[in-house]
């Protein structure tokens, strides 16, 4: 799919899109006719219809997501209680969930693998856009072990739409959509997007596709810049801008007793590394995935899903107008799950699970200066199974799996082979009464991970640009290890909510880059090694909304005239150490705390209020850079209408109100980079509209 190709296809689905809104607002249908203006599908990354309730589950959808989206995945999620962005600069960044990032992270897409090398290198980004997401689910617990054991700080689950799991549309079909424009913030974003599903009650077709440009990042202080051995003085960030292009096209056919579906998309982009200001990456992502239900096959199961994924992933460091090193990635998975019907008994109890087989299959190549990882594969098969027994009182969850994995080291050809078990068992006490449900409910999970070594942690032996380092793996590594336990609640009272979760995380074996004090004499690079050592995050995360005015129990006022205001608290710290060598663990988020004034009334809304973030001073090193605390002042406004079946969200983002001088200390940067290290974003204001039908 070439750019032409993709930037037509934006075009159309753009066209498609605001045309058919055009032809429902002018089509004289009455406003109660409309229902929702898009069909929500719920597509979690949790499979059974109430064990929700037994897993801390954060979900992004809707305005919230639109008014919440940045031009990362990180971004996006970064601030959410527990969640922070590994940031490398503004168009690379993955979550960061209670001090955990890479590939202890699982990043799926609808359900299914994502197969990209986000977790190889810091400077690589994750090839979704949330511009044609639907939504974002978050999730904890026993239930991450249906999806794998490197779950082990937490699994984010972006959907799409694009294979309809549900009926949309009754016999006589229909049409839904949405189109969205971006324009504005630090990067003086530009990005077009939208989505089209026709279909009836057999089938559904569904096409999106999205366009976004950034240049060179605002920031609130000056940057040197060289290019071409110019170096000039600015206010932004040095080879900061991006270009990203995508589109996907899906198919389902609908049964009376499941469905079978077929989608395929692409995403393109290039984007500067920001570490090296004449260097850029060329990023290419195809991937095609079918998936299918069965619902009662022959009274012996209530459902059997399976899934199917390819993907061919390659990106490119251009350094200058050459070809640098090239990354290729590429590997299929299989998923098979079966839901056997609930078992229920005479006193209320009901026991509900599902279980099932995975395999996947990735080769990985690497070519050029920088290949600092050899050519490798893996191959992987797993079992699990997660059950709910749901009582009178509450809930017991427990979930299991079992791998078998084998990395192979392509250039030398030796073969190293795990076989990691995981268990997890969760309990959920609700204490809430009466109709409206007030109360507290109680929950708890704890859980034995195991996470078999990835290939770069294995065998990596080159210099390696996005850390500063020449890094080398350990061929002798053993399973990472960890116990993990927390314990939370959440309140209920009317309008009035809060919840507060506090996590403690001991691995046994954790791997972990270490210096080891020498230099590589061709690089001039400091050598770092993958040690396994002993750790311990310990933290807390809590959240809280109280309506202060608007309605009965509001706190100050009961006059609704002018609508509603509520309180939003949220709260967060990680303590990480490495108890072998009796130091920090590196780029934890400090302590962070916040407040908004949340407005709404009619059609209107506001939001105004502040994240602060404490000083960082735990670092590894006595010679490591630390990072000052920081106030962050931040506004929105949005307005909604519906002009007959067709809903309009325009939206503004004022963010940094006070240009704020501000440092990560979750960016690697903030090392390799010292005083030219990027800040965060200055000053902006992003406006947006979106149109849905």
């Amino acid at each position: 799919m070439n750019l032409f190709f993709q930037r037509s296809a934006v075009a159309v689905a753009t066209w498609a899109s605001l045309g058919a809104v055009w032809a429902q607002s002018q089509s004289g249908a009455t406003p109660s006719a409309f229902t929702t203006p898009l069909q929500e599908v719920t597509i979690t990354a949790q499979p059974l219809s109430n064990a929700g309730l037994a897993a801390p589950v954060q979900q992004l959808s809707g305005a919230a997501l639109a008014q919440r989206q940045g031009s990362t995945l990180g971004e996006t999620l970064d601030n959410l209680p527990g969640i922070a962005n590994s940031s490398f600069g503004p168009n690379v960044g993955r979550p960061v969930i209670r001090g955990l990032d890479g590939d202890r992270l699982l990043i799926l897409q609808n359900g299914g693998a994502n197969m990209d090398v986000s977790g190889l290198s810091f400077d690589h980004a994750v090839p979704i856009d949330p511009l044609t997401t639907e939504r974002i689910d978050v999730l904890r617990g026993p239930a991450t072990l249906l999806y794998g054991s490197s779950a082990v700080g937490g699994l984010v689950n972006v959907i799409d739409n694009r294979i309809a799991r549900e009926r949309s549309f009754d016999a006589t079909g229909g049409t839904l959509g949405k189109a969205e424009l971006r324009a504005g913030g630090a990067a003086q974003e530009r990005s077009t997007g939208a989505m089209v599903e026709t279909g009836n009650d057999r089938w559904v077709l569904h096409v999106d596709a999205f366009d976004r440009s950034t240049r060179n990042l605002s920031v609130p202080k000056l940057m040197d810049c060289t290019v071409n051995g110019v170096t000039t003085t600015q206010r932004r960030v040095c080879n900061s801008a991006s270009n990203a292009q995508g589109a996907g096209a899906g198919g389902t056919l609908l049964f009376d007793r499941g469905y079978l579906g077929l989608s395929a998309s692409e995403y393109r982009s290039t984007y500067g590394t920001v570490a090296e200001s004449d260097v850029t990456i060329g990023m290419l992502r195809r991937h095609q995935v079918m998936e299918g239900e069965w619902r009662d096959t022959a009274d012996l199961l209530q459902a059997l899903k399976f899934q199917w994924g390819h993907t061919r992933y390659s990106h490119t460091e251009y350094p200058g107008s050459a070809t640098g090193t090239r990354f290729d990635n590429g590997g299929h998975e299989l998923r098979l799950e079966a839901k056997p019907y609930a078992q229920r008994w005479a006193n209320g109890m009901q026991l509900q699970g599902v279980l099932g087989v995975q395999r996947e299959a990735n080769e990985l190549a690497v070519q050029g200066d920088e290949a600092f990882v050899p050519p490798s594969r893996t191959l992987s098969n797993a079992v699990f199974t997660h059950q709910v027994l749901s009582t009178g009182w509450g809930q017991l969850s427990a979930g299991a799996r079992a791998e078998s994995v084998a990395v192979r080291n392509q250039t030398t050809g030796v073969d190293k082979r795990f076989s990691p078990f995981s268990v997890a068992v969760g309990g959920m006490r609700n204490l809430r009464q009466g109709e409206a449900q007030n109360g507290w409910q109680l929950s708890s999970h704890l859980s034995w991970s195991q996470r078999a070594p990835k290939d770069y942690e294995l065998f990596a032996n080159g210099p390696h640009t996005a850390t500063g380092t020449f890094e080398v793996g350990n061929a002798n590594s053993a399973l990472e290890r960890a116990t993990q336990w927390d314990v939370g609640g959440e309140w209920k009272y009317g309008p009035h909510k809060a919840s507060v979760t506090g996590f403690v995380s001991d691995f046994a074996n954790y791997l972990s880059l270490q210096a080891t004090g020498s230099n590589d004499a061709t690089h001039n690079l400091p050598i770092y090694a993958f040690e396994g050592v002993r750790a311990r995050l310990v933290g807390m995360e809590s959240s809280a909304s109280l309506r202060m005015v608007g309605g009965s129990q509001a706190l100050w006022s009961a006059d609704a005239s002018r609508g509603a205001m509520d309180l939003a608290l949220r709260a967060d710290f990680v303590r990480a150490d490495d108890l072998t060598h009796n130091r920090p663990l590196p780029r934890i988020a400090p302590m962070r705390v916040g407040a908004d004034w949340v407005w709404a009334h009619q059609a209107w809304g506001a939001r105004f209020g502040f994240t602060h973030a404490g000083a960082q001073h735990r670092v590894p090193e006595a010679g490591d850079v630390t990072t000052a605390g920081y106030t962050l002042w931040n506004a929105g406004v949005n307005y909604q209408t519906r002009v007959a079946n067709t809903r309009w969200l325009l939206f503004a983002k004022l963010d940094n109100l006070t240009n704020q001088l501000a440092y990560s200390s979750t960016s690697v940067l903030t090392q390799t980079m010292g005083s030219n290290a990027p800040p965060l974003a200055g000053r902006s204001v992003k406006l947006g509209l979106q149109a849905s039908f």
